[in-house]
């Protein structure tokens, strides 16, 4: 007889952030109960015990592990690829559900809108809970979703190429929705499903990293920029981005000037696989794309105080 298949499998890539990870598995336990619910969780070389951990204390959870890091998105593709499940949602080991049955709905609203490719949750960051959870949005069409909290429908995954495992670290998902758009898929915004990340956005510009992770995500933009854009439109955005930039310089920040320098250096060494991987949008389609209303990142509850 063969096994079940089931509809959700929730994925989860981590790495020594076992105490985020706990705190997660335990905040969506209850979902990993229903016999239509997978879970994996990909340790990425951790030395902290998560792998230890997970399978003590969560039998039933699948779990994957490499020996030493290949990056968060060679496990999110990996994981992806793996699946068999009908819809799989992404999650960080850092966010949580806080709508209490969240499956129901982004199942029903696949099911109701067959162009929709990947539902884009409504996300609250903050390292406490929201103070109010009510929302009036309605879900609707928007460019790209955020990484940490959204669902694939598999067979629109499946119809794009994977993530670009050379990025390291953001702009994968802008890569997954120019590929989606392209194959007249759609990405929606579904407000019905919050999810919690506890990250505290404001001081990560005084974490170690600041600088690595600003040149990473310089230059995902620019690999982006000459993948898909119409090559008429690169110039002035390309300057634009490095004007915008310069401008924290001159107000000295001179982090930014060394993530600025090293993010043009990796530019130009990534040109072939940029010309490898380059599929462009037509003048058309590129107008149509950004006249969608942008991702919605960030959600605040409207009586909280920013």
């Amino acid at each position: 007889m063969q096994p079940i298949q089931p509809t959700f499998s929730i994925l989860i890539s981590t790495k020594n952030r076992l105490s985020d990870l706990a705190f997660t598995l335990q905040k969506i336990n209850h979902l990993l109960k229903k016999d239509n619910v997978e879970c994996v969780v990909f340790d990425d070389g951790s030395t902290d015990g998560t792998y230890e951990y997970v399978k003590d204390n969560f039998p039933h959870i699948k779990i994957h592990r490499n020996e030493f890091s290949k990056g968060y998105i060679f496990c999110r593709n990996t994981m992806l690829n793996e699946t068999k499940a009908t819809y799989a949602i992404s999650l960080d080991d850092d966010a949580h559900f806080v709508t209490e049955n969240p499956l129901e709905s982004i199942q029903d609203y696949f099911e109701q809108n067959a162009n929709c490719g990947l539902i884009a949750f409504r996300i609250f960051w903050g390292l406490e809970d929201p103070n109010s959870i009510v929302s009036n949005e309605n879900p609707q069409q928007v460019q790209g979703f955020v990484g940490c909290a959204h669902a694939w429908r598999m067979k629109a995954w499946r119809n794009i190429p994977n993530y670009p495992e050379w990025f390291v670290f953001y702009g994968e998902e802008n890569f997954a929705s120019y590929q989606l758009f392209k194959k007249n898929w759609q990405v929606h915004y579904f407000p019905q499903v919050l999810a919690h990340h506890r990250v505290a956005v404001k001081s990560r510009k005084n974490d170690a990293d600041y600088t690595l992770r600003l040149r990473r995500s310089l230059r995902s933009g620019w690999y982006l920029l000459f993948m898909f854009y119409p090559i008429a439109t690169i110039p002035r955005k390309l300057a634009y981005s490095i004007w915008m930039q310069l401008k924290k310089v001159f107000n000295g920040d001179l982090k930014v000037f060394q993530a600025l320098v090293l993010a043009l250096l990796d530019l130009v060494c990534a040109i072939p696989r940029i010309i490898k991987n380059s599929h462009r949008m037509s003048q058309t389609e590129y107008d149509s794309y950004f006249k969608l209303p942008e991702t919605k990142i960030y959600w605040q509850p409207e009586n909280s105080i920013n």
